[in-house]
C-alpha cells in the first residue's frame, strides 16, 4: 500500500483540520454508494483512521505501518448505518439540503460515534494501556554477521509485586466505582443537530475502569505499577541494517491496574567501519598494490569482515581504480538466503622515493617503452 500521506494527498506536517478536510473530500468522491471505487475508499478510510489519531500517527511517523489487522472500512461511521438498506443508497443530497452546505459524510461518523459511544471500549483500554518505549543502540558492523543475544537494563514501569498489578493493598478488595456504578461511564447531555441527546463518556473517577481499590496499595498508591530497573533480553537478527527497528511486544511500560503493557521498539544504528563500507548486503573496501604487481599481476591478501584473510588474484595490466568482486563475502541477507558480495578497489601505488638501483631499472624500462 502507498504511504498514508500520499493516499490523502497531504504533506507530513499537515494539521488535523487539513487531514480531516482532505479525507472528507476524497470520501465524498470515492464512496461506493455514490458510484466510487470501493477499494480506493477503504484505503482512504484506513489512512484517515491512522493519521487522525494522535498516538497512531506518531507511531506511523516513527516506524511506518506497524499496526496489524487494520480494517480500512471501519471507524468512520459509514458502513452499516443505512447506506445500503433495502437496496437504496444514503440520500446525501437530502441531508445536505436539511443541514446546510457544510454537511459531509464524515459528520455522521463523528456525531454518532460521540452520541452512541462507538470506540468506547477502545478508549477505555487505551487509558490502562502502558506506553511504548523507543530506544536506540549502536552496534559494530561485525555483529551483523551472526545473530547476537543482547541484554539491556531499562528503568521503566513494571507490575507492582505487592499488589500484583491490582492497585489494592493485599487483603483488601477492588470495589465497584461509586460514580459510574461499575460501568466505567457517566452520562452527559450533548447538543447536536438533532437536539439535546444524552450520551456516555468515560468516568473521570475510575478512568473508565468501573472499579476502584478499597484501600490503595501502599507501594504503588493504587496504580498497580511502579518505576523499577528491569533487564530485557532480545536478539539482533543476522544481516540487520542501520535504522531498522526491532519490536518486542509487551516490554514497554506496564499498564495501569492490570492493563496491557506497551511495546519496546529498539532502533539499530550500525557504526562506520574503518576498512569496509556497507551498501545493502555488499561490502566495499580499497587496497593498494605496487606498480609491478599491477603490471605483472600477483596474488595479495585482503581482510574479510570476520577477521580472516583471503587471497585475491590481481590480473596483469591492472589500472588504478579497478574493482574486483569476491562472491559471498558480504553481509548475510536479512531474509536468511545467501550473502552479499565483497568488492575490492585496487589503487596502484606510485613510489615517491626510489633507490639508485630502482631508478636504473626504471630508466631501462623507460628506454624499452614502458
Amino acid at each position: 500500500m502507498a504511504d498514508y500521506y500520499q493516499i490523502l494527498g497531504i504533506s507530513r506536517n499537515a494539521t488535523k483540520d487539513e487531514i480531516k478536510k482532505a479525507y472528507r473530500k476524497l470520501a465524498h468522491k470515492y464512496h461506493p454508494d455514490r458510484g466510487g471505487n470501493e477499494k480506493k475508499f477503504k484505503e482512504i478510510n484506513e489512512a484517515y483512521q491512522i493519521l487522525s489519531n494522535t498516538d497512531k500517527k506518531a507511531q506511523y511517523d516513527r516506524f511506518g505501518r506497524v499496526f496489524e489487522g487494520q480494517q480500512g472500512a471501519g471507524g468512520a461511521g459509514f458502513e452499516g448505518f443505512g447506506f445500503a438498506q433495502g437496496g437504496q443508497g444514503f440520500d446525501f443530497e437530502a441531508m445536505r439540503d436539511k443541514f446546510g452546505e457544510g454537511f459531509e459524510f464524515s459528520d455522521l461518523g463523528d456525531m454518532f460515534g460521540e452520541i452512541f459511544g462507538f470506540g468506547r471500549e477502545a478508549r477505555k483500554v487505551h487509558l490502562k494501556q502502558g506506553k511504548d518505549i523507543e530506544l536506540t543502540i549502536e552496534i559494530p558492523l561485525e555483529i551483523v554477521l551472526k545473530q547476537q543475544k543482547k541484554v539491556i537494563s531499562l528503568y521503566k514501569m513494571v507490575v507492582c509485586s505487592r499488589c500484583n498489578g491490582s492497585g489494592a493493598e493485599p487483603g483488601t478488595k477492588v470495589k465497584e466505582c461509586f460514580s459510574c456504578r461499575g460501568t466505567g461511564q457517566v452520562q452527559q447531555i450533548k447538543r447536536t443537530i438533532f437536539g439535546s441527546i444524552t450520551h456516555s463518556v468515560i468516568c473521570p473517577e475510575c478512568r473508565g475502569e468501573g472499579t476502584r481499590p478499597e484501600k490503595p496499595c501502599n507501594v504503588c498508591k493504587g496504580e498497580g505499577r511502579i518505576k523499577k530497573q528491569e533487564e530485557i533480553t532480545f536478539f539482533i537478527p543476522t544481516g540487520i541494517d542501520t535504522n531498522q527497528v526491532i519490536k518486542i511486544e509487551g516490554k514497554g511500560d506496564a499498564g495501569r491496574r492490570g492493563g496491557n503493557s506497551g511495546n519496546l521498539y529498539i532502533r539499530i544504528l550500525v557504526k562506520k567501519h574503518s576498512v569496509f563500507t556497507r551498501q545493502g548486503d555488499d561490502l566495499y573496501m580499497r587496497t593498494r598494490v605496487s606498480f609491478s604487481q599491477a603490471a605483472l599481476g600477483d596474488e595479495i591478501e585482503v581482510p574479510c569482515l570476520d577477521g580472516k584473510k583471503i587471497l585475491l588474484k590481481v590480473p596483469s595490466g591492472t589500472e588504478s581504480g579497478k574493482i574486483l568482486r569476491i562472491s559471498n563475502k558480504g553481509i548475510p541477507r536479512f531474509s536468511g538466503w545467501g550473502k552479499g558480495n565483497m568488492f575490492v578497489e585496487l589503487e596502484v601505488k606510485t613510489p615517491k622515493r626510489l633507490t639508485k638501483k630502482q631508478k636504473e631499472l626504471l630508466e631501462k624500462l623507460k628506454n624499452e617503452g614502458l
